[in-house]
């Protein structure tokens, strides 16, 4: 599992390969097997394989542009009726998508739809219900854009960790 967090890195460059569904299907899977609290798996997935709908996601907030160019985006949904922890449900679940991804040689990168805005009086959330019909009750969390990647990003190695960030017992005594 080291060798998977120390690999992960954002990806926004992807070759235009499809994805072969057999690997959509893992990354679905592991989407459902992702852990909530008290089981109660308030997230919902939407995954935009088509290109003319993922052109029209990519312009949800500024910086998501390169979704236009991910063969593949899954859209992490949740209902807060289900869960008050939906937040944090939906942050696992996409985490487990992005170390799926590494796993299977694939690129990933989070876009942020919840608290974001598409225009001064839009937000994302409601610019995305537009495009891919989510009920009103369903929140939008993220956009986990995946593909083969085509970039390189170096691997993280200890030197890169925060190890000043970790206490031994109590805070301020060193790790």
């Amino acid at each position: 599992m080291l060798d998977i967090l120390y690999r992960r890195r954002s990806i926004r460059k992807y070759k235009t390969t499809k994805l072969d569904p057999a690997i959509v299907q893992q990354l679905v899977k592991a989407a459902l097997l992702s852990p909530s609290s008290k089981k109660n798996q308030p997230w919902q997935f939407i995954v935009v394989e088509d290109t003319e709908v993922l052109k029209q996601l990519a312009l949800a907030k500024k910086g998501a542009g390169f979704l236009k160019n991910a063969p593949l985006g899954i859209v992490i949904l949740a209902d807060p009726a289900i869960s008050d922890v939906w937040v944090e449900d939906t942050a696992i679940a996409a985490t487990i998508l992005h170390l799926t991804a590494e796993a299977l040689k694939l690129g990933s990168c989070w876009i942020q739809i919840r608290e974001r805005q598409f225009t001064e009086t839009e937000s994302c959330e409601d610019y995305m219900r537009g495009i891919l019909g989510i009920p009103e009750n369903l929140k939008v969390a993220s956009i986990i854009a995946i593909g083969y990647p085509d970039e390189s990003k170096p691997p993280y190695s200890d030197r890169d960790l925060l190890f000043d960030k970790v206490y031994l017992n109590k805070y301020g005594s060193k790790f």
